[in-house]
């Protein structure tokens, strides 16, 4: 397994493990509140490609895991007002942590969570945050055991799950 960052000309590739990473979890009955070309939106991988955002996980020619990471986050984490006191500059935020499902119980999970802290360490930033879906268990489980602390929950607005609440997640550095 090795992770790498992606490159513009991987935006098919991506956007086929998105939506094959979708088409899965329903088919399993897995709890999912993605679709198809709304999120991930073909936008905005396509602006995380051309900014060296996006890292995916590859077993030879085969797309295990993608994770977009950078500093841009909802409004919502402004109102929470619980997390460490960082500037948006201080702080990268992991989006679209998905682990296709063929692909579970390996630590895929884990290693991508570590790259993104890896990433963060390197990049100079004083904290790693991220937001989970209330429900969202399998998730919450995996960036606790990796070193990130539940700081509250708040009501977001995204275009794939409308409001909702979220629980947000911090990792200081």
């Amino acid at each position: 397994m090795r992770i790498t960052q992606a490159n513009p000309g991987d935006f098919e590739m991506v956007r086929s493990f998105y939506h094959s990473l979708i088409d899965d979890m329903k088919e399993r009955k897995q709890t999912i509140r993605w679709t198809k070309d709304v999120y991930p939106a073909p936008e905005f991988l396509r602006s995380s490609l051309d900014k060296g955002e996006l890292y995916i996980c590859c077993d030879g020619p085969s797309t295990a895991a993608a994770m977009v990471v950078n500093h841009d986050c909802n409004e919502g984490y402004h109102k929470l007002g619980k997390q460490t006191p960082l500037t948006d500059v201080e702080v990268l935020v992991i989006h679209a942590l998905g682990v296709h499902p063929d692909f579970s119980g390996r630590g895929i999970g884990k290693m991508m969570v570590e790259k993104a802290i890896d990433i963060a360490k390197r990049a100079g930033v004083k904290g790693l945050r991220l937001d989970v879906l209330k429900g969202n268990d399998t998730a919450s489980r995996l960036y606790v055991r990796c070193g990130f602390e539940y700081v509250g929950s708040v009501q977001m607005y995204y275009e794939n799950t409308g409001n909702a609440e979220f629980g947000i997640y911090e990792y200081v550095i």
